[in-house]
This record gives C-alpha cells, sequence and structure tokens, in this order.
C-alpha cells in the first residue's frame, strides 16, 4: 500500500486446491494503481494459479478455495456470479498469456479477435470499431496495421501475436494487466521489445501490472515490488531494490543465485576435427501457379563453413527463423543440402542412408522440448535403450540394461527409475533423459538445439554444468543451439552470430561478447544482458 491509499486489488489468504492437492497456500499481496508487482518463482510454485485465481479462471468445481478474499476496488471477487465476473475481465483486469500462438484462435482474423473486446466491453460496432482496432494495432507497435487487419495468426511473427494480445488485451481499457510469463516464448531482441512496450503502455495509460515470471533478469528492469513464490507460498517480498540485493530467504537467495555459471572448458590445441562443413546450402523452394513451378527460394541456410573439434563447442545464436535449427539436422543429414560435409575425415553428404547409418550412433541431437522428444508410451529404459536395440541388435540383454543404467546414473538420475514414463519426471529430469538417451551411444558429436529454453533458471543451470562436465569426462564436441545468450556464455568456445540463414558474424566466443562487431550482434547482446525497457 502506498501513502496510505487503499489498494486497488488485495490478494488476502488465497488458498487454492485441486482435490486433496493443496496448490496455493495463504498467499497475502496488494497491488496499487500504476505499481508493478512481479510473482516470480519456478514451475509449480503457484505462480499462474494464483494470478487465474484472480480472474476466477480456474476450472471450478475441481479447483476450490477453502479460504482467502480477493477484492478490486473493495468488491469481492471470489464466489462472484459469472455475469458480474464478465464485466471484470477484460473490462478492469486483462491478462496476457505466455503462448499466443495457442491463445489466438487459428480461424479467426486479427481484426475479429481485437474487435470482439470492444463489442463486448465497450459496445462498439461498425466504422468505430474498426477505427479502434486500427488505433490499438497501432499503439502497441504493428506495422501498417490496415494491412494487418485480415491476417490469421500464423502469418504473424512470435513477437507480432504477442502484440496482438497486448491490443486485445488493452481493448476494454483495464485498470490492471495481468502478463504471465508474456515473452518465454520470445527471441531476446523482441523480448526486450515487449517489455519496453508494456512499460511504455503501462505509463501512458496509468494501468497496474502484475508480471508473472521465472525470469529475474526482467523482474529487475520491470517491476517495483517482488513477491517470491515456492511451493505455493509467497517466501519473501519486499521493494525490488531490498528483494534483490538483500534477499533473506534461502530460497530467494538460491535462485538468485543460479544463472548459469562458470566457463566453457577449452580443449587442448591440436584435437581432432570431428565435423567439417564447406558452403553448406539448405534452399527451400516457393512454388506457386497450377504446374506448381519453382519462382523462388528461402535460403533457410546459405553458404556457411565450420569446423567443430573434438571437446569443442561451437555456440550457433540469433533470432527465430535465422536458420540456426536448419543449420544442426543439415549437419546431421536429417534434411537434404548442398556443400559439403565431412564427419571425422570422411565424406558423409553423398552418402546412402544404408551407409551412413553406422556412423549415426556417433553423431545425435537432443531437442528443445524434453516431454515432446521423449514418447509418453515408453518406459525410461525403453526411451534410454531405443538406440541400442537399433545400432546393437545382437547385444545380450543384461548388457543393454547395464549400459542404460550407467547413462542414467552420469546424467544424475537413479537408474532404479527406469521403469518409470517420462509424465512422472519433472522438466529438468526428462532433459537429463534424452541426454543419457543420446549419451547411451557413446557419440563424438551432439547437436544441442534449444536445450535449456523450457527449463526454469536453477534447472537450467544445473544442465548447464552437467553438459560442460560429460563434456570433459568424453572430450564431446558440441554445436549449442541457443537464442539464450546467458547460456551459451558458459559453455561455448566459439560463437557464430545467424541472421536470414548466413554467419554475420563468428569467433571466439568471449571476444565476441566482449566487443561484438556488427550492429545486430550489438542488439543481441544488449537485448540479452541489459534488457534496457526504460
Amino acid at each position: 500500500m502506498m501513502d496510505g491509499k487503499t489498494p486497488l486489488l488485495v490478494v488476502d489468504d488465497l488458498a487454492v486446491n485441486f482435490g486433496p492437492v493443496q496448490a496455493v497456500k495463504g498467499v497475502s499481496f496488494t497491488l496499487d494503481k500504476g505499481e508493478t508487482l512481479a510473482l516470480v518463482g519456478e514451475s509449480g510454485s503457484g505462480k499462474s494459479v494464483t494470478a487465474l485465481s484472480i480472474l476466477q479462471l480456474l476450472p471450478y468445481p475441481r479447483a476450490s478455495h477453502p479460504k482467502g478474499s480477493i477484492r478490486l476496488d473493495g468488491g469481492e471477487l471470489v464466489g462472484t456470479p459469472e455475469p458480474a465476473l464478465r464485466k471484470v475481465r477484460g473490462g478492469r483486469i486483462a491478462m496476457v498469456f505466455q503462448e499466443p500462438m495457442t491463445s489466438l484462435n487459428p480461424l479467426h482474423s486479427i481484426e475479429k479477435q481485437v474487435g470482439e473486446v470492444l463489442e463486448l466491453h465497450l459496445g462498439l460496432r461498425g466504422s468505430q470499431l474498426r477505427a479502434r482496432v486500427l488505433e490499438l494495432l497501432s499503439l502497441v507497435g504493428i506495422p501498417e496495421p490496415e494491412k494487418r487487419l485480415g491476417a490469421l495468426p500464423h502469418e504473424l511473427s512470435g513477437g507480432q501475436r504477442q502484440r496482438v494480445m497486448i491490443a486485445m488485451a488493452l481493448g476494454g481499457e483495464p485498470d490492471i494487466l495481468i502478463a504471465d510469463e508474456p515473452t518465454t516464448a520470445l527471441d531476446v531482441t523482441i523480448q526486450a521489445q515487449i517489455l519496453a512496450l508494456l512499460k511504455d503502455l503501462q505509463r501512458r495509460l496509468g494501468m497496474a501490472l502484475l508480471f508473472i515470471t521465472h525470469d529475474l533478469g526482467i523482474v529487475r528492469k520491470m517491476a517495483d515490488r517482488v513477491c517470491v513464490m515456492n511451493g505455493g507460498e509467497i517466501v519473501e517480498s519486499g521493494p525490488l531494490p531490498q528483494v534483490f540485493d538483500a534477499p533473506s530467504h534461502p530460497y530467494t537467495q538460491r535462485l538468485l543465485a543460479a544463472e548459469p555459471k562458470g566457463k566453457p572448458h577449452r580443449p587442448a590445441e591440436g584435437e581432432p576435427v570431428v565435423i567439417k562443413v564447406g558452403d553448406l546450402k539448405v534452399w527451400f523452394p516457393l512454388k506457386a501457379g497450377i504446374w506448381r513451378k519453382t519462382i523462388g527460394h528461402i535460403k533457410a541456410v546459405d553458404g556457411i563453413s565450420l569446423e567443430l573439434k573434438r571437446g569443442h563447442t561451437i555456440g550457433v545464436v540469433g533470432e527465430s527463423g535465422s536458420g540456426k535449427t536448419t543449420l544442426g539436422l543439415a549437419l546431421l543429414r536429417l534434411l537434404d543440402s548442398e556443400g559439403e560435409i565431412s564427419f571425422g575425415g570422411t565424406p558423409i553428404q553423398s552418402m546412402s542412408a544404408g551407409s551412413l547409418r553406422p556412423l549415426r550412433r556417433q553423431m545425435q541431437m537432443v531437442f528443445q522440448d524434453p516431454y515432446g522428444s521423449l514418447s509418453p508410451r515408453m518406459s525410461v529404459g525403453q526411451i534410454v535403450g531405443e538406440g541400442l536395440e537399433v545400432h546393437e541388435p545382437a547385444m545380450p540383454g543384461p548388457e543393454r540394461d547395464r549400459l542404460i543404467a550407467e547413462a542414467l546414473a552420469e546424467v544424475g538420475l537413479d537408474p532404479a527409475t527406469q521403469d518409470r514414463y517420462p509424465h512422472e519426471f519433472s522438466g529438468g529430469q526428462r532433459q537429463r533423459i534424452a541426454i543419457a538417451r543420446a549419451l547411451v551411444l557413446k557419440p563424438k558429436f551432439i547437436v544441442l538445439d534449444e536445450p535449456t529454453s523450457a527449463l526454469d533458471v536453477s534447472v537450467q543451470a544445473q544442465i548447464v554444468d552437467l553438459l560442460r562436465d560429460l563434456q570433459a569426462r568424453h572430450s564431446l564436441a558440441y554445436l549449442f543451439i541457443s537464442h539464450d545468450l546467458r547460456v551459451v556464455r558458459a559453455l561455448a568456445d566459439d560463437l557464430m552470430v545467424m541472421k536470414d540463414g548466413r554467419v554475420v558474424e563468428a569467433g571466439r566466443a568471449g571476444d565476441l561478447f566482449s566487443a561484438p562487431k556488427t550492429d545486430y550482434t550489438r542488439a543481441l547482446m544488449a537485448a540479452a544482458f541489459n534488457l534496457e525497457v526504460a
């Protein structure tokens, strides 16, 4: 509460149960007009459940409030009838969700989706409605909004989709905007733009902002006050400088210390080259007309050369669509490409699938989403051992079991858990399973495609330490693909910056981080490490 005034929003001793599970346990905080309050914590801490409770959007009656109160301008929201809540939702309080692609209707135009809010809460119709939609799209920085009115969500970039979500949220002229991880799925440069936009809109419109995130760098630049959540409880709260500069609770201290640290293990000089690439191109044809004639190409990878040695890591960074993942897939011969690819001195570009198969065990990949990349119908032991069945079909069962147990132990998992299924593990544990699946075949080269982006910051740090340790132990060569430059800095020996399928800058990682030469690299660095939103 500020200056003795009554807070705009009061959450008092709020509890949320899902059946017998206590998801939120006696949470209390206030939010004043024009203030930014950050709810911080790892996945499962209760942040989003608390936010959804404010708008009464939980799946009632499965979710219940055994105690607590939520008051907006003194009026109780818990238990309020649905008709009255509709006036609050989108009118007094609006919400921006984490993943705009799943929050927007894929079948409706941008004009229809933004206009729906204006029709419902302001009663606008016809030319007035269109004029206000255009005004909102301009306000959130959509270029040439007149040309975007008929666009469907998939025709916009991730940053543009999130801007549309913010326009929808602002349509009802809310007093409070709840932003639930609104930048997690975005590149660092787009993230910085969205944060600057939210800060600017808050200043201009006088909104209160409830910002939910696990990214402490964002909190440091956005929040006036902070509530740190763990296990459904607020374990520490206070003004931003107090919580961040002098944290009193061990969990807060651990969270603040969890950013990936350490330096990459620099391999000895003269290590052999594991993979060498010359003038690699992956062009996807654009076809048109009744005869599907090729009228051009999308140049996803356009003339890239690199050399990766044993025990060495090349970090590949750039925004979405820059060609990072396409490059990784092409190196593994999982996509058709032109150019030279040599693995261990053997040219593999023109090898048939059958000839390449014996080499496949030496080149592996770890994907971004550990839940999506693991079969829910297979046990952990079956997932890790699948590669052994393919490449060593004659291997005796006991020997296979021993190697599976070894791989699980090496990534910090109990081998006794191999009969369990992926849904029984946390996100970090699932990524360890994915790493064990790659490791069990004793590879020389691993493509790591955003392996930490779906994880909490403390789990990110653990996975980075694990990858660094495994590399030192087995002299693994990594191609580490990421848009998180803080993680890349902790792992990469060399760095390649990609934009539009080309390398715009490359060299020793330390040199590029300390003195980037191109404007694009400088923009990436500034967005990742400064997050200037003022």
